[in-house]
């Protein structure tokens, strides 16, 4: 029912259009049925309650956005990147989108929410919102933002992530890999940046649900340690160990990387681990496995980052990813993790980027999640459900457009004497043919032995 008559859409025509430009790129309803925008539009944003406004008068910009969206106040029907690409379109402070209006949208505004019972007092943030205490990157604050991200549920892991549990980057280097082929193709690749043979001590820095492990003990021989703070991770992978068999040769622990003492290992693998050290750590945490890795031994560090030297590396306090999704997360600058990194006695030998494969990685996760969106419901609530594919549908936009990136930065540990036992090309790092030189013969280089391909992985059928 109209409020005296006028619809909500006539109200905040003016509104809509200041912000968005005068051809509205998605179509917009709102709770009394009224609409602003073309029908046949990719995408319409539904703005279901007052509610909704009302979050965004008292949180300006991205956080009354997303509060609105978690509460199931806002909503989105058809195309999600539709909609969040209308973020480009938005003047922005400090980094965020600014929703602040110009003095006649402004006064319609104002009277729309005096006609429409937009104004009152803030809601409530949503439960799902983070809200740590103690001492940032403290042991306990630490253990409690892994809890808030990774101990959700097994299953919606699963039905979001896909066989092989691995909630990073995959690797699609091949362009009709699937989603778990190219998983197992990222896998390998660290395996040979490692230089991992059969009895090396391999540790993996947050582990995750084990496939790392999982691949290097089953491809490579490894003996190896995993470490997670996330105690659902630990139980699903100590299972998983079980299961193949491995229990003699893995071992899964909840445990803190500064706690550890019982090196050396001859490889450390830190897979999307790195985020979730702040930046006063960073040469803490190096330092640490460095002290924990034999002369000769590599560090792989495989991280989302910035791709600005002058990026903070913190989210912003009223980011939409650090109040619900990574709290107290840090995305550093490559330049800045190897400089890091060679001054904690680790020489850097080779950076990868691998931008692309991760917007496509997050775009089939967002498949996945959006085919299974009552089972995920089930297992982890609306909410949060909507968190997820809001996270990432963003993250791929934002990997797609170049405002984050995610690299691998090899480093090894060189001896007294300055060797490293690296191989002399890249070529023979990864196991593959070395590079043709003209007027010379091809030679063929075999990769490890028992490896599975790198690029092509041991296919299943389709």
């Amino acid at each position: 029912m109209h409020a005296a008559g006028c619809p909500v859409a006539d109200d905040l025509s003016l509104v809509a259009r200041a912000l968005l430009g005068e051809e509205l790129p998605v179509a917009i309803r709102f709770w009394d049925g009224s609409h602003l925008g073309a029908a046949s539009a990719a995408a319409t944003l539904d703005v279901r309650s007052p509610l909704a406004l009302r979050r965004i008068l008292w949180s300006a910009g991205e956080l009354g956005v997303v509060r609105a969206y978690v509460a199931g106040e806002l909503d989105v029907e058809g195309d999600l990147y539709a909609v969040l690409s209308l973020r480009e379109r938005l003047p922005r402070r400090r980094g965020l989108p600014d929703l602040r209006l110009a003095a006649a949208a402004l006064v319609a505004a104002s009277r729309a929410a005096i006609r429409h019972g937009v104004l009152g007092p803030p809601p409530p943030p949503p439960p799902e919102e983070a809200r740590l205490g103690g001492t940032r990157h403290s042991r306990a604050r630490d253990a409690a933002a892994i809890a808030h991200h990774y101990d959700v549920s097994n299953d919606f892991y699963g039905l979001v992530l896909g066989d092989t549990m691995t909630y990073s980057c995959a690797a699609f280097l091949e362009p009709d890999l699937s989603l778990e082929e190219a998983q197992r193709a990222k896998l390998e690749l660290v395996c040979r940046k490692l230089g991992l043979q059969p009895g090396m001590r391999l540790l993996d820095v947050g582990c995750g649900w084990g496939s790392m492990l999982l691949h290097a003990a089953t491809h490579h021989g490894v003996h190896g340690v995993g470490i997670t703070l996330s105690r659902s991770q630990a139980a699903f992978a100590r299972a998983q160990v079980e299961r193949a068999g491995l229990a003699g040769r893995i071992d899964i622990r909840v445990q803190d990387y500064r706690d550890l003492a019982d090196g050396p290992f001859d490889a450390i693998s830190s897979v999307g681990m790195f985020e979730h050290v702040g930046l006063d750590l960073l040469r803490a945490y190096f330092t640490r496995l460095r002290g924990l890795l034999r002369d000769e031994g590599r560090l792989l560090n495989h991280a989302i980052g910035r791709p600005a030297p002058g990026d903070r590396p913190a989210f912003g306090r009223r980011s939409f990813v650090e109040r619900y999704v990574f709290p107290d997360g840090a995305l550093h600058e490559v330049g800045r993790v190897v400089s890091a990194m060679q001054a904690c006695g680790l020489e850097v030998r080779d950076v990868e980027c691998l931008r692309e494969h991760y917007a496509r990685t997050l775009r089939t996760w967002v498949g996945n999640l959006e085919r299974h969106w009552d089972d995920a419901v089930r297992h982890v609530g609306a909410a949060r459900a909507r968190i997820w594919r809001l996270y990432m549908a963003g993250s791929a936009l934002g990997f797609e457009s170049n405002q984050i990136t995610v690299d691998q930065v090899l480093g090894v540990a060189t001896g007294p004497a300055g060797a490293s036992g690296m191989p002399s090309s890249r070529s023979d790092l990864l196991g593959l043919p070395p590079m043709a030189v003209p007027g010379r013969a091809s030679v063929t280089t075999a990769g490890p032995t028992g490896a599975v391909p790198l690029a092509g992985v041991t296919r299943r059928s389709r």
